[in-house]
């Protein structure tokens, strides 16, 4: 079976009602980075960090997929489907995808500040004094400014071995993820879909939202 390979990013969410962080009016433009995405910000003034990060995750429980994330998994049908993203949401799964994997985290988790332990976190919120079974404050399980990008190795992996890569909702402006694309050497298609694409020479570009051409392209892969 062949397979495909979907890397999405903010867009995909945005239209789920997810604010993204880059765009105008994103959430860098209300929230200073330094304070609320680096380990710094989070020993300067944790409350403030997990106070930021306990709105986001209220928001995501609250938010469903969008016909994006559903069309996608028809795409099992006829391939063998991972999906790779940098949302640090759950609208993917929420949507039954079954092979996600999360570049920068988690929202629905936190970890240890000692030993990156991961726990789930029931409910919306993470607190002062949310502790692991070692004593240590949690922190969410999400890739701040400095740290290392979770699972690249794995994607850059992936993405070689897929027939179709598919971009979904992405600047491909965040990098390492960004890069994922110079590894798709194997690929029969690369397709980019976003409201304002990057033109990249050799790939398909597909400029519009999300939920109305993701299912439109997905038909169109499956009736080759």
């Amino acid at each position: 079976m062949k397979k495909v390979v979907v890397f999405t990013g903010a867009g995909i969410s945005a239209e789920s009602g997810l604010a993204t962080f880059r765009d105008k009016d994103g959430l860098w433009d209300k929230y200073n980075l330094e304070d609320i995405s680096t380990y710094s910000g989070f020993e300067n003034n944790p409350t403030k960090v997990l106070n930021f990060y306990n709105q986001r995750r209220l928001k995501m429980i609250n938010a469903k997929p969008n016909k994006a994330h559903f069309a996608l998994n028809k795409l099992c049908e006829k391939y063998e489907l991972t999906i790779i993203t940098q949302n640090i949401d759950d609208l993917h799964e929420k949507s039954g995808s079954e092979r996600v994997i999360h570049l920068h985290g988690k929202l629905n988790q936190a970890k240890s500040i000692i030993n990156d332990k991961i726990y789930e976190i029931n409910g919306a919120e993470l607190n002062v004094g949310d502790l692991c079974e070692l004593g240590a404050q949690l922190r969410p399980n999400v890739v701040w400014f400095g740290e290392e990008v979770e699972n690249m190795d794995l994607a850059i992996n992936l993405v070689m071995e897929a027939s179709i890569f598919i971009i979904i909702g992405t600047s491909l402006n965040v990098f390492p993820a960004a890069s994922l694309i110079d590894n798709a050497v194997n690929s029969e298609r690369i397709i980019l879909i976003d409201l304002k694409p990057n033109f990249i020479n050799g790939i398909e570009i597909h400029s519009g939202n999300a939920t109305d051409l993701v299912p439109k392209i997905i038909d169109e892969i499956l009736n080759l």
